[in-house]
């Protein structure tokens, strides 16, 4: 039987663990670092509450979303809803839970709810991410390289690009 996932809105004592999927996501980057764990804790929080600063005041209509599988903290979705757009502002989920499918199903829904509005879905991801894979697999094409990241967009059939 598959999981259960299911989103609720994220709450101030949800920051750990918010951080936590946040250093989840840099580990490996951060193995080659010849940093002590203190050192790479310190680093990866502030460079967390930068991140999540950010996102709350360039994103504030944004949902954000802690994602709970079968009722337990799993992960993490941002997502923007706008006139002329469905904007992905983050998604990531603890290595646990990664490689099941929740993540694609998560983005299958906001794909059916962007066709149902007759909007695109877009994100940005780091060229070197795994998840470009999953992306490319469920449709988004690139419609900008900006550096480190690719611009990313799924568009429903009959929808104009850009």
């Amino acid at each position: 039987m598959p999981p259960a996932v299911t989103l609720r809105p994220i709450e101030q004592e949800d920051e750990p663990f918010l951080c936590d999927v946040y250093a989840s996501t840099r580990a490996e980057e951060l193995a080659a670092v010849p940093w002590d764990d203190a050192q790479k804790a310190a680093f990866l929080r502030m460079q967390f509450i930068a991140q999540h600063r950010y996102y709350q005041e360039h994103y504030s209509e944004a949902s954000f979303d802690i994602v709970l599988v079968d009722n337990e903290p799993a992960g993490r979705l941002y997502v923007n809803r706008q006139q002329e757009e469905l904007r992905v502002v983050d998604i990531a989920l603890l290595p646990a839970y990664r490689g099941r499918a929740i993540g694609s199903g998560l983005l299958r829904a906001l794909q059916a709810e962007a066709a149902a509005a007759g909007l695109p879905v877009r994100i940005h991801v780091e060229r070197f991410n795994p998840a470009l894979s999953l992306y490319e697999r469920l449709g988004f094409t690139q419609i900008a390289d900006k550096g480190v990241y690719l611009f990313l967009e799924w568009r429903p059939a009959g929808t104009a690009s850009a």
